[in-house]
């Protein structure tokens, strides 16, 4: 939230540097809005809800299968919330579910791989967007800028929030 000590407009806060505290705040706070726009933007296109949107992300991105208990801790929603979650997204064809291990009682949630043409096509101009940014800065300071975002979203992981 904006407080009435920062500035309407501009990088830096009144007498800051760019890079400073207030400054990495504020960008943070649009960026999130900019992608929170998107993604509700998303979810209405396919009739989900946002939540749906980033569960499926923790999907796409998780480096092993995905359990929906993890997926549940994830995103600090009940496990009803979570079955609710993905029986929306498997009925609207975003994801699969599957027994794949020995332990029947298992289930692994798979991004349904027709799925992927559909948020590919909708955050297309995301993507052109991002590359165009990125091809402002050189090499150095954007593997400056991806070891930021790195760190920040390791603190932002230990961070445990209250369940829904």
């Amino acid at each position: 939230m904006a407080s009435t000590e920062e500035p309407e407009t501009g990088g830096t806060a009144p007498g800051g540097v760019p890079g400073d505290a207030l400054s990495f705040a504020r960008a943070l706070r649009r960026t999130n809005g900019e992608i929170n726009r998107l993604v509700h933007g998303f979810a209405l296109a396919q009739g989900l809800h946002p939540t749906d949107v980033q569960a499926l992300s923790v999907v796409l991105d998780s480096p092993e299968p995905l359990t929906p208990g993890r997926l549940r801790e994830h995103l600090g929603l009940t496990s009803g919330a979570v079955t609710a979650c993905l029986d929306r997204l498997e009925r609207a064809g975003h994801i699969r579910r599957s027994r794949e291990s020995a332990d029947r009682r298992v289930v692994h949630v798979h991004y349904a791989e027709g799925a992927k043409a559909a948020a590919r096509s909708y955050f297309m101009p995301l993507a052109q967007a991002a590359e165009r940014a990125r091809l402002r800065f050189d090499a150095e300071e954007l593997a400056a800028a991806v070891r930021f975002l790195d760190a920040l979203n390791e603190e932002l992981g230990d961070l445990h929030v209250p369940r829904r």
